[in-house]
């Protein structure tokens, strides 16, 4: 056997890993879900009574999902059980199926751990159903991806979800401080890349401690600056799939941070989505929308200039191109907000669909032929260019459709002028001057 572990580069008693020798022994060790497992949290509440549910534990990576399993069933008396989506089939599922039923005969509880449940399709997800309900298992998924897009409805109704938050500084710092005493040495950084490490860490619990491990094994005494830091450790790209959850919620913000007429925050989101690797040209059509569906008329420049600043990217290219979307987010957070025309389109659908296929009336059809004219096409029309104030109030809907009020523009920025506008020629279309 040993010459298997030399043939490997191991030894038969290589140390485990840092983050492994840091796993905690119960569940009050584990740092940052407070909210889960603290003796109020529903987690915690499972555990002191000795009675737990089927759960999904949802979460970034090195959050502590797997770690609050093995603990749960500790807690609980279960016998834990864990397999990979990833690795797992069919015939793994039936094996551990199997195993659960025959310790449940003979009065054992089974805890089975599926981590990267999403991964799972509908159908191998739907065979977990009946031995939850029999209580064959008691499932504990894992997962990184939002739960009600990657996961069954009839599985989720059988299992409560749990959302865990991303570890914090002080969680991080807490983290750092275990390795320190574990090891019984101070890592060899000063306090400004101590701060550093943390936000490479980006939340993760598990990497941070590999990085402290790969700083412990540099055998310096002399602290490390930030910039020694980074030459040593090479900082990882932030979390973020272009097909997935995360996509959807930095879009999100940063639309919604537009529409806030905040553009600290939308610079912020905006430079979180292209360091993740966005492409710049999906930002740049959902900031043409945005254009139109919370400013429109009350800044019309906006329109332009965000397809002027998607032409600009696609003239330069990256990074020089990400200027231009950067300045369009700042002038549409800077600018006046109006969803009206946005607001009066969809009414005007919403119209177009119950009225059919109403006529427009007569007097504002075209004759372009001795048989049209006959009929009465364009008899009547009154050329508004001809008229005093160049409106002439006639009616465009069709006859004996009620006059319906789709556009309300709004006293903001341009849009003022345009209700003025439009409140004059109401009047006039009334009978008014």
């Amino acid at each position: 056997m040993s010459d298997l572990f030399q043939a490997a580069g191991l030894t038969p008693h290589a140390p485990a890993p840092l983050a492994d020798r840091l796993r905690p022994q119960s569940l009050e060790e584990v740092v940052g879900q407070e909210h889960l497992l603290g003796p109020d949290g529903p987690i915690g509440r499972m555990a002191a009574a000795h009675r737990l549910a089927s759960m999904i534990l949802w979460g970034p990576p090195g959050t502590g999902k797997t770690t609050i399993a093995r603990l749960l069933a500790k807690a609980g008396g279960y016998e834990f059980m864990q397999i990979s989506a990833v690795f797992s089939g069919v015939a793994d599922l039936k094996k551990a199926f199997e195993q659960a039923r025959m310790r449940r005969q003979a009065g054992q509880s089974t805890l089975l751990f599926v981590d990267e449940i999403h991964r799972f399709n509908r159908a191998q997800q739907d065979g977990f159903l009946p031995f939850v309900e029999e209580g064959i298992v008691t499932l504990v998924g894992a997962t990184t991806e939002n739960p009600s897009f990657e996961l069954n409805g009839a599985l989720l109704s059988r299992a409560q979800v749990f959302v865990l938050k991303r570890l914090d500084e002080p969680a991080l710092e807490s983290l750092l401080a275990k390795a320190e005493a574990t090891e019984n040495r101070k890592l060899p950084v000063d306090a400004e890349a101590r701060q550093v490490l943390i936000a490479m860490a980006d939340g993760d619990g598990r990497y941070l401690l590999t990085l402290t491990e790969t700083l412990l094994s540099i055998g310096t005494d002399t602290p490390l600056n930030p910039t020694q830091l980074g030459q040593l450790l090479q900082k990882r790209r932030p979390a973020y799939d272009k097909d997935r959850e995360e996509h959807y919620n930095l879009i999100s913000a940063l639309h919604k941070s537009v529409r806030g007429s905040d553009p600290d925050a939308a610079l912020y989101w905006l430079a979180r989505m292209l360091e993740g690797g966005e492409d710049p040209l999906f930002i740049a059509r959902r900031l043409v929308r945005m254009a139109s569906e919370d400013i429109g008329a009350a800044d019309p420049l906006s329109l332009l200039l965000t397809t002027a600043a998607k032409d600009a990217y696609d003239f330069l290219g990256s990074p020089e191109g990400e200027l231009a979307l950067a300045q369009a987010v700042v002038h549409m957070a800077s600018a006046p907000k109006s969803n009206a025309v946005y607001t009066a389109y969809k009414a005007a659908r919403r119209a177009a669909k119950e009225t059919g296929s109403l006529t427009p009336p007569a007097h504002i059809l075209n004759a372009p032929t001795k048989l049209m004219k006959t009929l009465g096409y364009g008899d009547g029309y009154a050329y508004d260019h001809d008229v005093e104030g160049g409106v002439s109030g006639q009616n465009y809907f069709p006859d004996g459709m009620a006059r319906p009020k789709f556009y309300e523009p709004k006293p903001i920025g341009a849009e003022a002028k345009v209700k003025e506008r439009l409140d004059h020629w109401s009047q006039m279309r009334r009978g008014g001057k």
